[in-house]
């Protein structure tokens, strides 16, 4: 049974009671990511996320930490473009002790000068390692041309400089505005009563917090294709190609992750197929949509050697082409039907994935969307809406390319591509 409610604080709580497991999963989704933040704030929100664990007022960073295991729970958050999320999994018995930490951890958190000065080095450590991994950093140099001039293309992590430039009392004010009740989503899925969750719930929000700070979300600007590499001194090219996507508000999300999965979404998916197993031109290549409340994206990423990049533009150019122009087939669409339902069903099987789905669903729709709405969404895709998707959406004309590579391979990369994409 699942249960939902505005509480007085503003704050949305939903709760689905699960009586056989003897687990609980409680996912606190606070509605400010890298997108809201200003330039000089970039990273921000995700420091935020760290200094939640560095210690209360009633607590210290040690004391959070043992005592969730000392329960035997599992305790973690993470940032995004646009929310944060703090979570955690425990035994039904020990929901009490973890509704406590967390709370604590979330309104209590005191951002000592000491703990922030150390956080600084702590991310500009973490910044270093993602740009030394060059296969995520062509995700960013990409999505900073994709949205470029606008906060949705600057890393979640932020920069080295605007990191080392955070001051604690602009950092302070930015986590008091922004992890209050009205600006959060509780979601709790388990062996729990709903209705005893609410009371306890509402215990922790009785704060004397504004309830009307909501940050909004930018307009998008226009979209020009682009062209952007960046030297590293690496052994493969690290390649992503892509174009603007839909946003999850979209109905054609379904159909989506249907053309996606069937091109190169997985092992069977056409891309790797033909890319990986017939050419042998690569050992990663896949491709991935990713969703945002306005706007979105569409990658196709591989990793190759030098002296493959002219076969795998070629190739590629062929079999997005053919893509379009040839579409899919019934067999194809009834098989990725049954893989994602199959995921999806077996995915319930997790109190954790139940917590982050009824999440989610929350905050991105306002509503919870049932299994049994989305399987009949599913199964109502046809090749032919598949077919009309992809023909809109890959547009030939209308890819960008981001690449990481030594700097004398990268104007071949350049021009190969040009050869066939421009």
């Amino acid at each position: 049974m699942i249960k939902c409610w505005e509480l007085d604080s503003k704050a949305n709580l939903v709760v689905e009671e699960i009586p056989y497991v003897r687990s609980v999963a409680i996912g606190v989704y606070i509605k400010v990511g890298s997108r809201h933040e200003d330039l000089h704030l970039s990273g921000a929100s995700h420091f935020i996320e760290h200094m939640l664990f560095k210690g209360t007022d009633r607590r210290s960073a040690r004391e959070i930490a043992e005592s969730f295991e000392g329960i035997g729970g599992q305790l973690n958050a993470f940032t995004s473009k646009e929310y944060t999320c703090v979570y955690a999994r425990t035994l039904d018995e020990y929901l009490d002790n973890a509704l406590d930490i967390i709370f604590d951890m979330l309104f209590h958190s005191s951002f000592t000068p000491k703990d922030f000065e150390t956080e600084k080095g702590v991310i500009v450590e973490e910044i270093n390692m993602y740009e030394d991994a060059p296969d995520d950093l062509v995700h960013d140099i990409f999505s900073q041309q994709l949205w470029q001039g606008h906060s949705m293309g600057r890393p979640i992590l932020g920069t080295v400089d605007s990191v080392q430039g955070f001051k604690r009392e602009e950092i302070y004010s930015f986590y008091q505005e922004a992890y209050i009740p009205a600006n959060m989503i509780i979601a709790i899925a388990g062996n729990v009563d709903a209705n005893k969750v609410k009371e306890q719930v509402e215990s922790y929000l009785n704060l004397d917090m504004p309830d009307g700070t909501h940050f909004i979300n930018t307009e998008i600007g226009d979209y020009v294709p682009f062209i952007k590499t960046v030297a590293k001194d690496t052994e493969q090219v690290q390649i992503c190609l892509g174009l603007p996507g839909i946003s999850y508000q979209d109905k054609r999300r379904y159909t989506q992750n249907i053309m996606n999965s069937i091109l190169g979404g997985g092992i069977s998916s056409r891309l790797f197929q033909t890319i990986r197993e017939e050419l042998g031109l690569a050992y990663s290549v896949y491709s991935f949509p990713s969703s945002y409340s306005d706007t979105g994206s569409y990658i196709i990423h591989i990793g190759t050697g030098p002296g493959k990049v002219a076969q795998f533009f070629e190739a590629l150019h062929a079999e997005i082409d053919k893509f379009r122009q040839e579409g899919v087939i019934t067999g194809e669409v009834e098989r990725t039907r049954q893989l994602i339902k199959s995921s999806m069903l077996m995915g319930m099987e997790s109190v954790m994935n139940r917590m982050n789905r009824l999440g989610r669903s929350i905050l991105m729709h306002g509503k919870i969307i049932s299994v049994d709405e989305v399987l009949q969404q599913i199964d109502v895709i046809t090749p032919e809406k598949v077919n009309h998707f992809a023909a809109e959406i890959l547009d030939l004309s209308s890819f960008s390319l981001a690449a990481v590579g030594n700097a004398d391979v990268l104007p071949m990369v350049e021009s190969e591509y040009k050869k066939w994409w421009k």
